[in-house]
């Protein structure tokens, strides 16, 4: 038995999807690939994995679960291309970190995922409460909306929360992703020019 929390999120707003689109985004949601972090060296895997759990150690504090959800976050961010720091904002402001956080809308879990997007793109026995599930979800959904959006982060989010054109949702990530998660980029080049 477990008791949900009421998440303070919206909800994705369902539109029927193309065709197309909808294979893109079954083929997205069924790959089970194992997680592999993707780093440039050890050195900067190991700091950042550290860094992020002593930042999330007061929300998750058992270190060996708090180790697998960091790694999670990394690679379903990564694989869908999205930075993990942006999408630790996004659990922050969606669920809090909640497992079982549910809204007052129905979406589910860490990234608050609408239960339709199962319906639409997934399998019936796909749990939105699975962690891997539904970061491989609200991953892929974020992608989505910024495709859909060219690339603007403001109005992706707004339509990941179901609130398009209000400034709230999209600022309050913003804030969380560069003032609570987002970590300098000290990567140097070859011709010692620094990237982002």
């Amino acid at each position: 038995m477990f008791f949900s929390c009421m998440a303070q999120a919206g909800g994705q707003i369902y539109t029927p999807l193309s065709a197309s689109v909808r294979s893109v985004l079954q083929r997205s949601v069924s790959d089970q690939a194992s997680p592999k972090l993707a780093f440039a060296t050890q050195y900067e895997a190991d700091f950042w994995l550290n860094e992020m759990s002593r930042r999330l150690q007061k929300d998750l504090p058992d270190t060996a679960f708090r180790s697998g959800f960091i790694k999670t976050v990394h690679y379903e961010a990564t694989r869908a291309g999205l930075d993990p720091e942006l999408v630790l904002a996004l659990i922050e402001v969606e669920s809090g970190f909640k497992k079982y956080a549910v809204s007052r809308v129905g979406a589910r879990g860490y990234m608050q995922v609408m239960p339709f997007w199962v319906n639409e793109i997934g399998m019936k026995e796909h749990n939105l409460f699975h962690l891997k599930t539904n970061l491989r979800y609200g991953c892929t959904i974020l992608r989505y909306y910024l495709d859909m959006e060219k690339g603007d982060l403001y109005r992706a989010l707004g339509r990941y929360n179901g609130t398009l054109g209000k400034p709230e949702y999209p600022n309050l990530v913003r804030a969380a992703w560069h003032n609570h998660w987002a970590l300098p980029r000290r990567t140097v080049s070859n011709n010692n020019i620094p990237s982002s």
